[in-house]
């Protein structure tokens, strides 16, 4: 068993963490986190309007911020952006704080998922399949060091995919609460 006081689940865009991370959380009576919300709602703006305003630099400050303020709590699944690996701290955080799940996912799977997406800052470009492929180099060997377990999402439903996850977690993931 591997104790941490939170589950959190990493992978890129259209990987399933928040579907699936809902779903977890209730099984495991975790209050579930939704970092991107939380990001929005201590900026009050949107994350397209971030990426317009300050940058995708602006933007990882304000997700470093939200990271942090996140995982000082205990009891929860925190589901991240696809991004959130990509600072050394975050990470380091992650780690120190949680089991982390990665929600593993193809490109070809992530362009069908994300065919109607218009949200997404870094795919309102023509080419989304090429800048999958580069965040996927990029990213990937990030997620694969920092994961504690690893589920390819791309042949399961959100439903399959969570049952997957209850038995894999229920043998190698204990709740460690707070010392009181």
């Amino acid at each position: 068993m591997n104790p941490a006081p939170n589950l959190i689940l990493i992978g890129p865009m259209g990987a399933g963490k928040t579907c699936i991370g809902r779903r977890l959380a209730e099984r495991f009576t975790l209050d579930f986190i939704d970092l991107d919300q939380v990001i929005v709602d201590n900026a009050g703006a949107s994350i397209p309007t971030l990426f317009e305003l300050a940058g995708e630099t602006g933007f990882r400050q304000h997700e470093r911020q939200a990271l942090q303020q996140v995982l000082a709590g205990h009891g929860q699944l925190v589901s991240t952006g696809g991004g959130a690996v990509l600072d050394a701290g975050n990470r380091e955080a992650i780690a120190a704080r949680g089991y982390v799940v990665y929600l593993r996912v193809s490109v070809a799977a992530q362009l069908e998922r994300l065919a109607r997406d218009k949200g997404r800052p870094l795919l309102q470009r023509p080419d989304r399949e090429q800048v999958l492929q580069d965040l996927a180099y990029h990213r990937d060997p990030l997620y694969r060091q920092l994961a504690d377990l690893t589920l390819d999402t791309d042949l399961y439903t959100a439903a399959e995919a969570t049952s997957h996850l209850v038995v894999k977690l229920a043998a190698h993931w204990q709740r460690q609460d707070p010392i009181a």
